[in-house]
């Protein structure tokens, strides 16, 4: 009877750390997947703002670039314009100098003649 009842209880053992060692296997296991998916998660969000990031750097970039490009634009034509408006007042001047070197030597040589 003794024997019986020992083998009952090694019995019982046995099935306690059998189910012992799944409940540890198991929350292994959760552990792991919960670690797994933490380090999903945090790549992921690590991933988006990288790529945020590079977009607005990106953004950033073309727009300086495209501001630079009008401001030099718009500076060639002003500058442009200037030279426009001073070879057209060197003309004046110019035609102006002419016209009364012009009619100096005309008065002169009409007074010289009369």
């Amino acid at each position: 009877m003794m024997s019986n009842q020992m083998l009952t209880l090694e019995v019982v053992v046995v099935e306690v750390v059998v189910v012992v060692v799944a409940v540890v296997v198991e929350v292994v296991v959760v552990v792991v997947v919960v670690v797994v998916v933490i380090v999903v998660v945090v790549v992921e969000v690590v991933v988006v703002v990288v790529v945020v990031v590079v977009v607005v750097v990106v953004v950033v970039v073309v727009v300086v670039v495209e501001v630079v490009v009008v401001v030099v634009v718009v500076a060639a034509a002003v500058a442009a314009v200037v030279v426009v408006v001073v070879v057209v007042v060197v003309v004046v001047v110019v035609v102006v100098v002419v016209v009364v070197v012009v009619v100096v030597v005309v008065v002169v040589v009409v007074v010289v003649v009369v």
